[in-house]
């Protein structure tokens, strides 16, 4: 006897199997985040993050126009701030002349079109290291959602397309959307990270913008109050639908690859677009092993870029953007 059914058929050959492909990675899929300093003519390599820089302003303008050219249609900002504009109140999140501010601005000139995407955290500007306002040893949730708010219409009114609360405090979408409806920013958008996990894959991300905890006294040493505990799926759920009845457009589950087992519950629940952030840690995984000769490092971006959007995500926010897309073209 032999088989009548032989699923080799359709592996035989790079074009059988091109047609036959289930999950096809393009620059569609992509956002790009994008690191932003102070200063002139900056270019400067993250220590922890080979081959990632943060840019200075008018070196963003030239990142930008290179990923449109790309197919890169979205870029997520983020800003390291100066130590001396760190307070533990968020003044400096709402200055409508402050970094983000500035750079959603210089990215809008230099390409109307890219879809602008805004970190919404209080921890850069902390000079605590934490996303929100602490009192007595805790992070407070409601004091920190209205900033929170306050820091949104600030984006909004810079030119954001959306802004991505990244923060995990209860009611904070609700908070947000209200306050742009109400001064009329109806078409700005919320990809809520709805499901953050407390992982140990951002190290290399608080090193980009040295945005750590601090190692103070009465200053919680984690974020585990706030960000969710990586032992629970369900809960997941909850977060998600909580945020998508407060506002949110997009949500996101963040890290990507320990997490895939929740992207599909998500993706099977709900019904808005499902982005994963394939973190800091991943890539500085990949970079370590690759370097070290004991992984083939294209490959294994593809493959854990196709991972990631095989479970369910619409889209991905990768430092591998990219070298991804140089790849599949």
């Amino acid at each position: 006897m032999f088989p009548l059914r032989r699923n080799r058929r359709l592996r035989t050959n790079e074009a059988i199997r091109s047609m036959v492909r289930e999950t096809i990675i393009s620059p569609n899929d992509f956002i790009v985040p994008l690191f932003i300093v102070e200063g002139k003519n900056v270019k400067e390599e993250i220590g922890s993050m080979p081959g990632y820089f943060r840019y200075s302003l008018d070196n963003i303008e030239k990142e930008v126009k290179e990923l449109w050219k790309l197919g890169l249609k979205s870029v997520l900002l983020f800003v390291k701030v100066a130590d001396d504009l760190k307070d533990n109140a968020g003044k400096e999140a709402i200055n409508p002349e402050g970094l983000m501010q500035r750079a959603v601005k210089t990215v809008k000139n230099a390409v109307p079109d890219m879809i602008v995407m805004t970190d919404v955290a209080l921890d850069p500007y902390s000079q605590y290291g934490h996303d929100g306002i602490i009192d007595d040893g805790k992070v407070l949730n409601d004091d920190t959602s209205a900033v929170l708010a306050e820091m949104s219409l600030s984006h909004a009114k810079a030119g954001a397309d959306f802004v991505a609360p990244s923060d995990m405090m209860d009611g904070r979408i609700f908070e947000i959307r209200s306050l742009l409806e109400d001064e009329g920013f109806h078409d700005t958008g919320i990809m809520s990270y709805s499901a953050k996990y407390a992982s140990a894959f951002y190290g290399p991300f608080r090193d980009a913008l040295d945005s750590a905890p601090v190692d103070a006294k009465n200053i919680p040493k984690n974020k585990k109050t706030y960000q969710m505990d990586p032992s629970n799926r369900d809960e997941a759920i909850r977060e998600t639908l909580m945020d998508i009845d407060e506002g949110a457009d997009i949500v996101m589950v963040k890290p990507g690859l320990c997490y895939l087992d929740i992207v599909r519950d998500i993706k099977n629940t709900v019904n808005v677009p499902v982005s994963v952030y394939q973190v800091s840690g991943e890539y500085a995984m990949i970079k370590a092993a690759s370097e070290k000769g004991w992984l083939d490092h294209d490959a294994v971006i593809l493959e854990q870029l196709t991972a990631i959007k095989r479970a369910g995500a619409d889209m991905i926010a990768s430092y591998f953007a990219k070298d991804a897309v140089k790849l599949i073209s």
